[in-house]
Formats: structure tokens, sequence, C-alpha cells
């Protein structure tokens, strides 16, 4: 699982499940026998940790990193009106989630999914893997210096599930009981599950402040700034328009190995802009230091000028290794327009990735053909005997192709091209029952003309759309794209008040838990919920609920492959495309370390030189 970034999200076993899951207490030793589980410094979804007890700093951060100075960045976003991004309500400030509040266990970057104590000094997990219990250390604080309790994890973990998001009630699920054994110790008692990674998930919870909250309504978001435990308060603020961030500097954590040569800037400043353009000449007017780059046509052409020419500012390419996950123009299936898979097929054949790689990305971009790109867990060719296997009791719920026919997206390359493609959509939406009617797509049995909307919120993407609303209008669809502000974006696909958006659904290295938030026909109408697309298939239902609980790393690679297959083959997405590297530009009084791990840049490991 992933957690937000410039953040990702991550991931337990035991000597009798040797190769499985595995605690331990140092990098190299061998799996901890039941005499030794308890008092663990760091938990690992599968091997041995790459860090040992007591190690000194993570190998991609400098320990030396000066502190000092102010990071100023930006977002493209029509304001914010909450500082609480655990709710639904409201559109939280960036960086409240990251900065304000730590968690019971810190994810290194740099393996699969690994997790090592942060509020929690150890952790104890038992061979059948039943309970988690987090030691909590005493010098652990909140930031107007109230200790950190284990009566504070359980108002956490109960106050989530109970108020925030739905996202946290679907990850915490298999979670039957948390039980305060003593001010210092709090015990996670699961239900009847093999579910592997409980623990680490367990991990992820941030810790609020139960004497902050028990007099104040959690989801009334207003804007007072909260008590937090992280290495960040909140300074100041103008309403919807700028925040800023300053380091704590009696921070309890300071020194840990997981914190030290991190969090080094002593203010961070957002501003918030409207327009992505406006920003970027405000970037290169040095009103804010950092970029990352999302547009293909701005880093090949708008990165000119004295301050890249004398240095003062630097673009690089960074390569990374982390899972692209899919992005592509997502169908809401509850719609009518789309319930059908072969519309939904049909479709996808009228976009044309490649004119749009050539034209308008200058061939920056690869096409992404998995729900699970760039890592070992996609799916390739046809299934293997082992994913034959897991398919075969689902075989007459399946398209046949599934098991005969690699999944490619359809492409222009070759003879026929476009023209080729808008043959074979035609066919297949005949078959769908569709006709051409008065040069217009229309349902045979209901007389519907076939025609929907795609809501947008940045405006730079309607370059791309546009081309694939005027190739569907060959075809005798009608489509209209909407530009909305940002707040009116999020408010309407929270509701899925839409019927077709461009979505990326991220995935870590480690998939588990969250896939249900994703794709679970329970989540399916749940308002807020990650499931976009509104899948609801008792076969992928049964395929997450074999990936959540997959004994190893080879099972879960061959459980991945095969709810990556039938996701591909519910035409849930127009896939679009993917990149192997971050696109930043960034001022040169900021530095980074000389190593990049796996999962790719994170600013809160950078500095800035006195």
């Amino acid at each position: 699982m992933t957690r937000p970034r410039l953040a990702l999200w991550f991931r337990v076993g035991l000597t009798a499940l040797a190769g499985l899951m595995t605690l331990s207490a140092s990098a190299a030793g061998a799996p901890a026998s039941e005499a030794n589980l308890t008092h663990q410094h760091g938990l690992s979804m599968y091997g041995d940790l790459k860090y040992p007890r007591g190690f000194d700093h993570f190998d991609y951060v400098n320990p030396e990193a000066p502190k000092g100075g102010t990071l100023r960045l930006s977002v493209v976003a029509n304001g914010y009106d909450s500082f609480n991004p655990f709710d639904v309500k409201g559109v939280s400030a960036a960086g409240v989630g990251s900065y304000l509040y730590d968690t019971l266990l810190e994810a290194s970057a740099d393996e699969p999914f690994s997790e090592y104590g942060l509020i929690a000094e150890s952790v104890e997990v038992p061979d059948d893997r039943s309970y988690v219990v987090f030691n909590l250390r005493p010098e652990a604080r909140f930031q107007d210096g109230q200790p950190i309790t284990a009566e504070d994890v359980k108002f956490t973990f109960d106050t989530l599930v109970t108020k925030g998001h739905p996202f946290y009630r679907n990850y915490y699920a298999d979670v039957k009981d948390v039980v305060v054994e003593n001010p210092h110790r709090v015990r996670f008692d699961f239900r009847g599950t093999t579910n592997r990674e409980l623990p680490l998930i367990v991990g992820q919870l941030p810790v609020l402040p139960k004497h902050y909250w028990k007099d104040r309504d959690f989801g009334d978001n207003s804007l007072t700034p909260p008590v937090g435990s992280g290495p960040y308060r909140i300074a100041d603020f103008e309403a919807g328009r700028s925040i800023t961030f300053e380091r704590v500097k009696d921070y309890w954590a300071k020194d840990l190995g997981v914190r030290k040569g991190r969090f080094n800037v002593d203010r961070i400043r957002y501003d918030y802009y409207s327009d992505d353009t406006v920003a970027l000449e405000a970037f290169k007017a040095g009103n804010f230091d950092f970029r990352l780059e999302a547009s293909a046509k701005n880093w090949a052409t708008a990165y000119t000028g004295p301050m890249f020419e004398n240095g003062s500012v630097v673009k690089e390419a960074i390569e990374q290794e982390r899972p692209a996950g899919m992005q592509g123009f997502a169908y809401n299936t509850r719609r009518a327009v789309f319930s059908d898979p072969k519309v939904r097929r049909a479709l996808a054949y009228a976009f044309d990735f490649e004119w749009a790689n050539k034209n308008l990305f200058y061939g920056q971009y690869t096409r992404t053909d998995s729900y699970f790109e760039n890592s070992d867990l996609a799916s390739s060719g046809t299934p293997s005997d082992q994913e034959l296997a897991l398919l075969a009791p689902y075989r007459d719920q399946l398209p046949p192709a599934l098991f005969s026919t690699p999944y490619e997206p359809p492409t222009t390359d070759g003879k026929d091209g476009l023209r080729g493609n808008l043959r074979t959509a035609l066919e297949l939406l005949r078959s769908a029952g569709y006709q051409i009617k008065d040069g217009k797509m229309v349902n045979q049995a209901t007389g519907q003309p076939l025609a929907f909307e795609i809501l947008l919120f940045q405006q730079s993407f309607e370059r791309v759309v546009l081309p694939f609303k005027n190739t569907l209008a060959r075809l005798g669809i009608d489509v209209n794209v909407r530009l909305v502000d940002t707040s009116q974006y999020i408010r309407r696909v929270r509701d899925f008040d839409f019927d077709m958006i461009v979505q990326t659904i991220p995935q870590s290295d480690s998939p588990g838990n969250e896939q249900r938030e994703y794709w679970s026909s329970a989540t399916a109408n749940v308002t807020g919920s990650r499931n976009y697309m509104g899948v609801s298939s008792p076969v992928v239902d049964a395929l997450v609920d074999k990936v959540i609980q997959a004994p190893d790393r080879e099972a879960l690679e061959t459980r991945v492959h095969a709810l990556d297959r039938v996701l591909l083959y519910g035409y849930y997405v127009i896939p679009q495309w993917h990149l192997t590297r971050d696109r930043v530009a960034y001022w040169r009084k900021l530095h980074r370390p000389e190593i990049t791990p796996k999962n790719g840049i994170d600013l809160n490991d950078w500095w800035i030189e006195p």
C-alpha cells in the first residue's frame, strides 16, 4: 500500500512461516523464533530488514545536511477550507497530513515494504499473526508537550474508522479490536485472516491527540491549526491562498534513525495558484523553489531563459523505479452509457496515443498496458500455469480472450492506422446494439444517442482530450468536455458525479489492503471511495482477497498478474502513458542527497545551503 507523497504508501511473519513474511531484529539475521519475537525494531513484508537495530540513518539521506532556510512550493488548486486531511468533507490544505502527524512506524524508501519504529519503539507479533503489539517510546510527545500514549492510539483508530474518510474503514476492516494494555503498550487484535501485511498497515496509523479532540467535533473542518506530533507545525496561513509550516526545534524524534537527515528546512510555504501556466511563470520568476513538471510540452519548450543558462535553476530528469500504476480515461460504469464492456472497449479504439506522443508529448512517454506498470507485478503474455489455476474457477465469467490473447491497448501503428481502428470500434458498437442514424450513434433498443461528458480540472489536458473528442465525432458520438475548478472537481468525483475523468490509480511494490478500496464491490457505491470506475465483480473481489492473503512474494506476483488481467479485460479505463523519470526543476539553493532510492525523490530529504 502507498502513502501520499511527493510520498508513497507501504507493508510480517515468522519462523513457522519462514520464507513468507519475516520479523527481523537485524539486517542479516535468521528468521525470529518464538522466543525472540518481542521488542523487534521493525517489520518486513518479505525477507529480512535492511537496517539493524539502532541504525543511525537511512542510506539515501545526508545525515550532515544543514538545517535552515525556507522552502517555497506551489499548489495548483482553488484553495482549501480545512486542516483535517482525514475527513471526507472539505479540501485539506497542502502538507497537513505529511508534516503535522507522526505514525507508529516509518517506511523505508529503499526496500519493497519495510517499516521501522517511530512513535513505537518496538513491535511484537505472534506466530499466528492474530495480533500486533506496539510498545510506544516514553519520550514521544505531541507539539503541546503532552505525551503520546496508548489511549491516543486507540482514540485515533476508533475515530478514523467511525468518523474519518471511508478509506480507513476498508483499509483497517480486518482489525477486530484495539486494547490498551498500559499507557505505552497497545494491542491490535485481528479477525480470522491470513492477511500478512496487517501489522505493517496498522503501523502506518497517524496518531492524533485525544486530549485535543475530546471537546471538538472531528467533522467540523474549521481553520483552527490543530495540535500534531510531527516535525512541523502550522505557523501562518492565509485562508485558501497560502499556508506556512515551521520546523519544531525541539521535535522529539529528530535524532532517531528514521528522522536523521530529513525535514531539514526551517519553514515550508505553499502558495496556491488557480492556473498551472501562471504557476510555471511564477517559478521562473523565483517566486517558489521547486517544480515537478507534469507536462511534456512544458518540459520540452518552457524551461528556457537566463536562469537556466547561467545555472541558477537546475533542470533534470531523475530516474526512479517505483510502480507507475495506471493513468487513463476512467469510465464511470455506474452510468448506463458505460455499463456495457463492449462499448468501453470500442471507445478505446478512438484514442490515438501514437499521434499524441509524437505531436503533443515530444516522444517522452511509453504506453501503459498494466494497472501495475513499471514493476514485476505487471502481467504480460498469456497466463502462466499458476495464473490459470487461479482463473480457471471463473472461466465462465471472463472473456475467452483473457486466456489466449495478451492484452494490448489499441495502437495506430501499422498500415491501417486510425482508420482501421475506427472500423473495429464500429463493429464492436454494432455488436453492443448501436447503429448510425442521421449521423449519430444510437442505441437500437432505447433510441438514446451515445453521448457523454469528460470532466477536467486542468486546462492543459484539453489538448489531449479535444482530438479524442473529434475522433469520436467521426463515429457519431457526441462528447462534451467540461472544465471546472479544483474544488468542484473534487466534490463531483467524490460523489461519482461524472461520466469520464482522467485518473491515476497509484500502486506500490507490495499491493495489499488498498486494493479493496480501488476495486471491491463493497466500495463501488461508497461516497468518497477510490473505486472511481464502480468496479463490482465477484471475480475481482475474490482475486483481491487472494492478493491480500498471498503467503510469499512469488504467490503475490502470480495473484497480482491474474488480477491485472481481469481488470484489463474489464475495460474500465482507456490506458494512457507513463514515465520512468521524475522531471524536476529547482533553484540552485536546493541540494539533494547523492543516492536516489527506488521510490524516487522526496523533498523531505533535501536541504538548503546557508
